[in-house]
């Protein structure tokens, strides 16, 4: 990164001397001064299609389901099911480790993703050798609410993970080689800027999508107006999906909240399942959880968008479905 990335790392990420916060407070003087062309994104993304390279690897299977009372074992196993966690990341990677932690909720709730399974996630990708695992969310209540009370920080926090708020100013604007109602929209730049994205959302009921699992657990790396983006979600969450293009997709279903999402807040809402889902095709994995809560896949929205653009496939009965019991 360049110095102006640095004042952004260093604001953002860690305590700066008074000092230190000066020399970097005139340096961003000087960049509105000379109209802001040091704020600019850097050239390569500044212009052209510029999310996420594609990796294109592969499971064992297309889709672990892991059932068990143990939310943490569950996804530690799954994982290795899956072909273990060094399929994915790499000695020195800088991974993403992207949950729910949208509300200022409790675990118990099942509005945001369960704390047992993002600690699991972060200390396999440390084993498999990554050098940091950032752990963040756009959240809707305030931020510093959301990262306690949903035992996320805590518990990622315990494991290893860099945890921290998102930054209007740490952002590109995602441009796209075809027609795309998301070019233009500010995205946080870490999510981009990593060798291995994983999402991890919590299956859950929407009042406005019906449901909400991985491609729209990814408006958590958009900055902006996200909420404008229901207007126009399906082609909007796939093209968004298209862009970050996650390498890996673990859902939670431990607890599933199944009225009066997104929020909850009624333990009556909220059904014990004991699911993981894990899979590297987002839109398989999401077509697969829609049949645990006994709804058509092609009405949410962005599946059939999903589908239709070849992000995924939606045959469930064609998919390599392994599941244990733990």
């Amino acid at each position: 990164m360049g110095r102006v990335n640095e004042f952004w790392e260093s604001l953002s990420r860690r305590k700066i001397s008074r000092k230190r916060f000066l020399k970097f407070s005139l340096l961003g003087l000087a960049a509105f001064f000379l109209g802001g062309d040091l704020l600019r994104p850097r050239p390569a993304q500044a212009a052209g299609f510029n999310g996420r390279m594609k990796k294109s690897i592969k499971g064992d299977h297309d889709i672990v389901e892991a059932n068990g009372d143990d939310p943490f074992v569950m996804t530690v196993r799954a994982i290795e099911e899956m072909g273990g966690m060094g399929r994915f990341v790499k000695a020195g990677d800088t991974v993403v480790v992207k949950p729910n932690i949208g509300w200022d909720r409790a675990p118990e709730y099942a509005a945001t993703t369960n704390p047992m399974v993002v600690a699991a996630l972060v200390e396999l990708c440390l084993k498999a050798g990554a050098k940091r695992v950032n752990v963040f969310d756009n959240t809707c209540n305030a931020a510093q609410r959301c990262y306690v009370s949903t035992g996320i920080k805590a518990a990622a926090e315990s494991k290893g993970a860099k945890v921290y708020f998102v930054d209007d100013w740490n952002i590109i604007n995602a441009r796209f080689d075809y027609n795309s109602p998301m070019d233009g929209w500010p995205i946080f730049r870490d999510a981009v800027d990593c060798d291995c994205f994983i999402n991890v959302p919590v299956l859950k009921h929407h009042g406005l999508t019906s449901l909400t699992i991985s491609m729209k657990n990814l408006m958590g790396v958009c900055a902006g107006g996200r909420g404008k983006m229901h207007f126009n979600i399906g082609p909007m969450l796939a093209d968004l999906t298209d862009f970050i293009k996650p390498e890996l997709t673990v859902i939670d279903a431990y607890r599933v909240l199944t009225r009066n999402g997104p929020t909850g807040g009624s333990l009556n809402d909220v059904v014990d399942m004991k699911k993981l889902l894990v899979a590297t095709d987002p839109v398989l994995v999401d077509t697969y959880a829609c049949y645990l809560l006994e709804k058509q896949p092609l009405s949410i929205k962005p599946i059939p968008e999903a589908a239709a653009h070849n992000l995924g496939s939606t045959d469930i009965n064609r998919a390599d479905i392994f599941k244990f019991t733990i």
